[in-house]
């Protein structure tokens, strides 16, 4: 029995806090304890088995005896809230990272995977005597560091994975074909961490890989059953794999929130065993669906305790407070690991950073804001928590040109982080003003702070008269099976030229640069492109408009010019500038420029920005 205190299971993330040599930092420590005192039970990040086994460089290892004092500070950490800790082993096989030195790569194949990576060694019983001692020796060092719990990893299309699935398994010996086989390695690393160990064990699977040919989800009730007979305490069901289906692995926002839910649903209603539910579990009402709907046993959140580590305290209603939402965006998270920045969250600044939270000021002062997009909500929000009187001036509606980000297709989600500071502003009861800022209007503060946001940037291009911008989201001002030019090609233009789509317009997107979607998060970039490669789109690189006479539209290339015959609409998406009406303003009083009035950014750097400003203030 697992006997957790509660349902909620934090779910393994991988932080990016540790150094080259895998050790537990107080980085790990401090950013764990603020996440555990109403969580059942915390699985921390990965824990690689071997220094060549990597997924990142700054991964925590379980790989030696001198990991182990670190690893039992951080149980301890965490066992100080009656909370269990998870140890959660994992082989990556042939997803090993290429770009570290030293890695290996094996797995049950000697493909590599479809979309990259390095060409892994066919395993030999050799290599299968070796991981095994890998598993057995990891979870000896687990017990003694003090872990309540193992997880044994075998989804998301890691070692165990890629012998189960038939569609990687291509092995003709014992260990291949048959769902027989192709379940016999995974089965043996579970005998051998059972052999060392009698901590309780829960085994993660993929109940459907979403590739054609891959893992589904009859053998993982037939797998599931026979992991029961081998007495596993639960399984913890996801979906999709690393190689593949990336959005499903690390549930993306373009991926339909509850699918994981049925497939751990389908698994509760076959097997007497218990079962984890995962993904997009970012709303209380989505907890609350898993356990009154599905009778699910437990709730494994990760993303949602970045964007809120009070989730479950308040979800309980230990806490008071708005519940700030995880957007399912992978832009801090994902992106930060992969950055070398460390873990963070678009919408909550002091991932990674917990010893930061803001503190009550000295000496309280009457601040302005000038702009309520992103930015100038978080200083107001920020600065209330500071003590500080602060007046918000918005001349149209609070979230400014942020409220078009949710409009493309299947990005909804981004509103939460627009209602979730509205919440805020309103039960702060910070002054709102909705009229647009003048010089007087300013003179009676002791402190200014301007986040007026940015502009479109309108290239001089002869005959550019009659443009649309990005206002072109919005349905009511969406043409219909038009013929479109999108003026650039990067972020925003792409999102138009997605949501043109399905409003049945051609599509003509001219670029300066050499691609397209620059400066989107991986997942979504490798999603929209995608979405392009449609009949109804036409994508010019390297090139530039020279000009435009009524519907034609001349165009120019390395090596080419080309007209465009019977334009009915021109969006242009050619970049923003900061917007500040007060640059010149004459004060003696300080002024900051947050935001992308001061630089033209994303969102998690306005909210960022606001808040390092607000704790100067």
């Amino acid at each position: 029995m697992l006997n957790l205190k509660n349902n909620f299971i934090f779910a393994p993330i991988k932080t990016g806090y540790s150094n080259q040599s895998g050790v537990i930092t107080d980085r790990h420590l401090d950013f764990y304890k603020a996440r555990s005192e109403f969580i059942g039970a915390v699985t921390p990040e990965p824990l690689y088995l071997d220094k060549g086994l990597r997924e990142i460089p700054t991964q925590i290892g379980i790989n030696s005896d001198d990991k182990i004092e670190g690893l039992k500070k951080l149980t301890d950490t965490i066992h100080q809230f009656d909370t269990k800790v998870i140890a959660h082993l994992n082989h990556p096989g042939r997803m090993a990272n290429p770009n570290i030195p030293g890695n290996y790569f094996i797995s049950s194949t000697g493909q590599a995977c479809e979309n990259g990576g390095a060409i892994p060694r066919q395993m030999d019983s050799g290599d299968i005597k070796h991981v095994l001692g890998l598993f057995a020796s990891a979870a000896t060092r687990a017990e003694k560091a003090g872990f309540d719990i193992i997880e044994l990893q075998f989804g998301h299309g890691y070692l165990a994975a890629q012998f189960i699935s038939p569609k990687v398994n291509n092995r003709t010996d014992d260990y291949g074909g048959s769902f027989e086989n192709r379940i016999r390695f995974p089965l043996k690393i579970l005998d051998a961490v059972k052999s060392v160990t009698n901590l309780p064990v829960i085994v993660r699977i993929s109940g459907d890989e979403m590739i054609p040919d891959g893992i589904k989800i009859d053998e993982m009730i037939k797998f599931s059953k026979i992991l029961k007979d081998k007495s596993v305490e639960a399984i913890h069901v996801s979906a999709g794999t690393v190689c593949s289906t990336p959005p499903w692995f690390f549930q993306h926002m373009f991926v339909p929130k509850g699918k994981t839910w049925k497939l751990a649903d389908k698994i509760k209603e076959s097997v007497d065993i218990p079962v984890i539910y995962v993904g997009q579990i970012n709303e209380f009402k989505d907890v609350d669906k898993i356990l009154n709907d599905y009778k699910g046993d437990f709730v494994a959140i990760g993303r949602p305790l970045l964007a809120d580590p009070d989730f479950a305290g308040k979800y309980f209603g230990a806490i008071k407070g708005n519940l700030r939402s995880c957007l399912a965006c992978s832009e801090g998270c994902l992106g930060g690991v992969r950055s070398g920045n460390g873990l963070g969250c678009s919408v909550n600044p002091l991932v990674g950073r917990e010893k930061e939270v803001i503190g009550k000021a000295s000496v309280i002062k009457n601040v302005v804001v000038v702009g309520g997009g992103l930015a100038g909500m978080q200083a107001a929000v920020s600065l209330h928590q500071r003590g500080h009187k602060v007046t918000l001036f918005e001349k149209d509606k609070l979230g400014g040109q942020f409220l078009l980000a949710p409009l493309p297709p299947h990005k909804d989600s981004l509103i939460k982080i627009v209602d979730y500071l509205k919440k805020e502003i309103n039960d702060r009861n910070i002054t709102t003003l909705n009229k647009e800022a003048t010089y007087n209007d300013l003179s009676n503060f002791d402190e200014i702070v301007l986040a007026t946001g940015s502009k479109p940037t309108v290239p001089p291009i002869e005959g550019l008269k009659k443009y649309y911008w990005a206002e072109v989201l919005e349905n009511h001002n969406l043409p219909e099976n038009k013929r479109v030019l999108v003026v650039g090609g990067g972020l925003i233009g792409t999102e138009i030229a997605v949501k043109l789509l399905s409003k049945g317009n051609k599509v003509f997107i001219v670029e300066m640069m050499g691609e397209i979607a620059r400066g989107m998060e991986m997942l979504e970039q490798k999603l929209t492109l995608k979405a392009l490669q449609h009949e109804n789109v036409n994508i010019f690189l390297n090139t530039t408009i020279q000009k435009i006479c009524d519907n034609k539209v001349q165009i120019e290339g390395p090596d080419y010019k080309q007209t465009i015959e019977d334009i009915d609409v021109i969006v242009l998406a050619a970049g923003m500038k900061s917007y500040n009406p007060f640059e010149n303003i004459r004060t003696d009083k300080p002024v900051h420029i947050i935001g992308d009035a001061s630089k033209i950014g994303k969102a998690k750097d306005a909210i960022y920005d606001a808040y390092e400003t607000a704790r100067e203030i």
